[in-house]
């Protein structure tokens, strides 16, 4: 491993290895993994960037450890090891993908426990025992929740199967649907939901604050990470209208509720080569749900030629993240 490289952790099996690379590439940082076994590759926007794929779990204790300088993971496993990683930060709390939650599933014939309510006066009258991986987590959340009287069991694999095998009585377990847990006869309880997670970005606090390669490459990626989510579901409309004057298209435009863009239209003069026909060119953006209404009212004030092209990246002031990030720094630094 080169020491001047700026090391990145991503994940490196299953669902979350596929929609992290996938969500790289939309963010233009595109990982160039040439073979699916390796373990180690490259990301061309950065060419002194290392990847490397670790278990999700393990991502957080490798920033811990400054192991790696950054790395993308479920915010689960962030909360499950938290307690020990004081040397890390969370850059990013919401990329959008890897939606599920931490929740806790009894037995269906557990008819008379619904709530977390219940579980605590089950758990009153016989010790009761849950089987997860996210013990830490779990011990927490029933801590808080005053229930008392539950066992917590290290499991790994198919926790579905451990009450039905006798191995405990209810399990705490990630879920994005409720299909499995339903097809194993099992339901999440009521104000049940231990840890609700997504993929989320983070680094090594030390590293951020004493390596400027680091902290470099870190507000590119931000930058990027935020142009593409602002402009994920937004289109740009150009359309051509007829008019008076320029004040006279932007009273029609500024009439129709979805025709405000982002901040206000743009709103430009044609080059037609007749002097007496004042054509003006607009252009806006829009979320995908209000598109089909925006052409509606584009058409209404006499628009026509109305082409649609889907926004890449939306760059706007200096993100929000990008300067809480330099103030953790900054802290870190004093």
């Amino acid at each position: 491993m080169q020491p001047h490289k700026v090391r990145i952790a991503l994940p490196s099996k299953g669902r979350m290895e596929g929609e992290t690379l996938e969500f790289l590439a939309n963010c233009g940082l595109r990982v160039n993994k040439t073979n699916p076994r390796q373990y180690s590759a490259s990301m061309p926007t950065f060419p002194d960037v290392q990847v490397l794929f670790q278990r999700p779990r393990d991502i957080p204790s490798s920033i811990a450890a400054g192991d790696v300088d950054l790395g993308i993971t479920g915010y689960d496993t962030v909360a499950e090891a938290a307690v020990d990683l004081d040397d890390m930060v969370i850059i990013h709390d919401a990329l959008g993908y890897g939606e599920c939650a931490l929740v806790l599933a009894v037995p269906m014939i557990w008819q008379d426990v619904v709530s977390l309510d219940d579980l605590a006066m089950r758990a009153r009258s016989e010790t009761l025992r849950v089987a997860t991986k996210y013990e830490r987590s779990v011990q927490r959340f029933l801590e808080q929740a005053g229930v008392e009287g539950v066992r917590i069991v290290h499991a790994d694999g198919a926790l579905e199967a451990a009450p039905s095998i006798g191995y405990a009585d209810f399990i705490a377990d990630i879920t994005s649907t409720g299909t499995t847990l339903r097809e194993n006869n099992l339901r999440p309880l009521e104000n049940g939901t231990v840890v609700k997670s997504q993929a989320v970005f983070i680094g090594n606090r030390a590293a951020l604050a004493t390596r400027p390669e680091v902290l470099s490459v870190t507000e590119q990626m931000l930058e990027f990470i935020e142009a593409y989510l602002q402009a994920r579901g937004r289109y740009m409309i150009f359309a051509n209208m007829r008019g008076e004057s320029i004040e006279d298209i932007a009273s029609r435009v500024l009439e129709q509720p979805d025709l405000g863009g982002l901040q206000w239209p743009t709103i430009s003069p044609l080059v037609t080569g007749n002097q007496q026909a004042n054509w003006w060119s607009i252009n806006l953006v829009v979320p995908h749900h209000r598109l089909y209404a925006a052409i509606q009212q584009i058409r209404a004030i006499d628009g026509s030629g109305v082409v649609v092209t889907p926004v890449t990246y939306i760059f706007e002031e200096r993100p929000a993240r990008c300067q809480r990030l330099l103030a953790t720094v900054q802290r870190q630094g004093k």
